[in-house]
């Protein structure tokens, strides 16, 4: 039994020992191997070793590469320098140029000179840039300096450009300054000669459209001549009346309504026809009378027409306030007496002048000296003219009319007052009636003097009449 156990130990012990010596002999095999320096491919390591040859060609491939960009950067770094600085240099040409054409106007030979000698030097850099663009020498200064002295030039030639446009705008200011000085110069000549012509026409001696009057000669045209000057009075003095409507607060398109109660105006400047028809109404009743319809004179014969020659003579050249003032008895200041009184209601004169001093210096006898009462008078002095010159016809009589109402219009007999109502013709088919007449017209024998009316468009062809002229005869 020991003998068995004893022969079957030794066995096993000698397998362990060559296991045991067959690892400690693979270790050092291992050991001395990687001390050689040679690489064993282990049985756990699959990834293949790169030879030191390739390697190496790896590397060079990167810093290839990496140069290139390098050496691409600095030139594109080196070009964008370079178009930087050839717009630089181009703005600096452009501003030499225009400082060029400053010194020019006005004329300065010393700023001319200066000025072409910067444009050459301009032009001289610009042709160094072409030559170093062509020859490829674009990289002399670094990028970075290149951008910055380039931005500098850029803004340099700005503020000459600016300056330059600030010097330009400063002389055409002073030559604006210079002609509006001119033109206020001209505007207070031309402001004296009007109010000396207007003081002419309406305060001294002499008027040159009446002195072309012949009064041994009356005739429709002359007639007509005198006409157009008293209606021109008519029209400042109505226009003078609104005014002092509008400063006294008065409702003008009421007051219009007063005159016109059932007609409706196209536009709103059209009622100081209404205000000119009323005045044109007061102020012409009673001219087909050799005394204007005057009382105490109504009963007196007939003057002869030189008479009327006469009194146009002595009133024609004279102020007309002071004309009165010193004949306060005369027609002619009976005529205006009464026509004021008819024509400006005490209730107008109170909000005008506040009170009635006016009204109560005429009644009894005396003429005031204001501005309004002037304007009436010198409108008066025309009215009356025109009177003494329609008795100064020789063979033929004059005779005054006005339109009724609602009658068609004629161009024999009428003319518009204003010209707008006609624009709309085509859509008319009643054609236009007559709203008022604003100038009453003259007949001088066979001609005709029209009258000035106020036209509206007929709704129908049957809501106008037939032209019907009422003539007031002497």
């Amino acid at each position: 039994m020991d003998s068995l156990n004893h022969h079957t130990s030794a066995p096993t012990k000698s397998k362990l020992a060559k296991t045991f010596q067959k690892v400690i002999h693979l270790r050092t095999a291992t050991r001395t191997l990687s001390n050689n320096g040679f690489c064993s491919l282990l049985p756990h390591d699959h990834k293949p070793k790169r030879h030191p040859k390739h390697e190496s060609r790896c590397f060079d491939n990167k810093d290839a590469d990496g140069d290139e960009s390098a050496v691409s950067r600095k030139n594109r770094a080196a070009m964008e320098a370079f178009v930087a600085k050839l717009f630089a240099t181009i703005s600096a040409v452009k501003a030499a140029y225009a400082e060029l054409q400053m010194a020019q106007f006005p004329y300065d030979s010393e700023a001319i000179q200066s000025a072409d000698e910067a444009v050459v030097n301009e032009l001289k850099s610009l042709s160094e840039l072409k030559q170093s663009f062509v020859k490829k020498h674009i990289d002399s200064s670094p990028p970075h300096v290149t951008f910055l002295l380039a931005e500098i030039q850029e803004q340099q030639s700005s503020m000459k450009m600016y300056e330059i446009a600030v010097k330009k705008l400063q002389s055409e200011l002073e030559t604006k300054e210079n002609d509006v000085s001119k033109l206020e110069i001209e505007l207070n000549e031309t402001v004296a000669n009007n109010k000396s012509l207007e003081k002419r026409l309406t305060s001294s001696g002499q008027f040159s459209v009446l002195d072309s009057v012949k009064l041994s000669d009356a005739n429709p045209s002359n007639f007509n001549v005198v006409l157009h000057y008293a209606l021109r009075s008519v029209r400042c003095f109505v226009k003078l009346m609104i005014r002092e409507m509008e400063s006294s607060n008065w409702d003008i398109e009421a007051a219009a309504k007063a005159i016109e109660p059932e007609l409706m105006f196209r536009k709103a400047d059209h009622r100081c026809f209404a205000f000119e028809s009323f005045v044109c109404r007061e102020m012409f009743d009673g001219f087909n009378s050799h005394d204007f319809l005057l009382k105490n004179e109504s009963n007196e014969s007939i003057p002869s027409r030189f008479v009327f020659v006469e009194r146009f003579k002595k009133l024609k050249g004279v102020n007309p306030v002071h004309f009165l003032k010193c004949n306060r008895d005369s027609a002619f200041g009976k005529f205006t007496r009464m026509k004021y009184l008819r024509l400006v209601h005490p209730k107008m004169e109170t909000s005008f002048s506040g009170n009635l001093s006016q009204r109560k210096m005429i009644n009894s006898g005396e003429f005031p000296g204001t501005a309004f009462f002037a304007a009436f008078a010198e409108m008066a002095k025309r009215v009356w003219l025109l009177h003494c010159f329609a008795f100064s016809f020789d063979h033929q009589e004059v005779n005054i009319f006005k339109v009724r109402k609602n009658c068609r219009f004629s161009e024999v007999y009428m003319e518009s007052a204003t010209e707008d109502v006609f624009a709309a013709a085509d859509d008319v088919d009643g054609g236009f009636r007559v709203a008022f007449t604003v100038v009453p017209g003259f007949k001088i024998g066979k001609t005709v003097l029209q009258s000035l009316v106020y036209l509206l468009p007929a709704a129908t062809p049957a809501s106008v009449s037939d032209c019907v002229v009422v003539v007031q005869r002497q």
